[in-house]
């Protein structure tokens, strides 16, 4: 696994052993992802949800993106991420917090530019996690869900609109934008 663009180029991120902690984005899925994203990174305030191993956070500030949060449940993930943050050379724009993404939904006091949002699949978690995500997501902000190909997800949830889904074979991103703050009448 390697950071594709930018700052940290090549740079070769360690994995977890086995999936039952985390699943790693696939290259061509991470590619696709951040086209849909590259011309809103540069300075952006970014989370990584269900980070694993925080590949796409640190591709985002590789990227340019200003800042980025990491969270995952696992002690090793996150331990994890912070090897990698180091390895990048980009841990002093990071931030890794290790609890379950509920949790720190609940009580987060700040809004982000990019949510890139990578739950365990089949269990629903995205849509789940939508209306949590849509009171965090900055106006004109993105969200980015990848799922199973298949997995329900609503159209529309509070300011975040479903604007496209692709697909990678058995995965799918989906495209939230939150409404853009209107702009003032002359």
């Amino acid at each position: 696994m390697r950071v594709i663009s930018g700052t940290a180029r090549n740079a070769r991120l360690a994995a977890l052993p086995g999936e039952d902690i985390t699943r790693p984005t696939a290259e061509r899925v991470k590619e696709g992802m951040f086209s849909i994203v590259h011309f809103m990174l540069e300075g952006a305030r970014v989370l990584d949800l269900f980070a694993g191993s925080g590949q796409l956070g640190i591709e985002a500030l590789s990227r340019g993106a200003e800042r980025c949060v990491f969270i995952d449940q696992s002690r090793d993930a996150c331990a994890l991420i912070q090897q990698n943050l180091k390895t990048a050379r980009l841990f002093e724009k990071a931030r890794v917090a290790q609890m379950r993404a509920e949790a720190y939904l609940a009580a987060c006091g700040e809004q982000f530019d990019l949510i890139l949002l990578d739950p365990p699949y089949r269990q629903g978690t995205a849509a789940l996690l939508l209306p949590a995500l849509a009171s965090i997501t900055a106006p004109g902000g993105t969200v980015i869900a990848e799922t199973e190909h298949g997995a329900p997800l609503p159209e529309r949830c509070g300011p975040l609109t479903l604007q496209k889904r692709y697909r990678y074979g058995t995965v799918a991103l989906s495209r939230y934008e939150a409404e853009a703050p209107a702009l003032p009448t002359v």
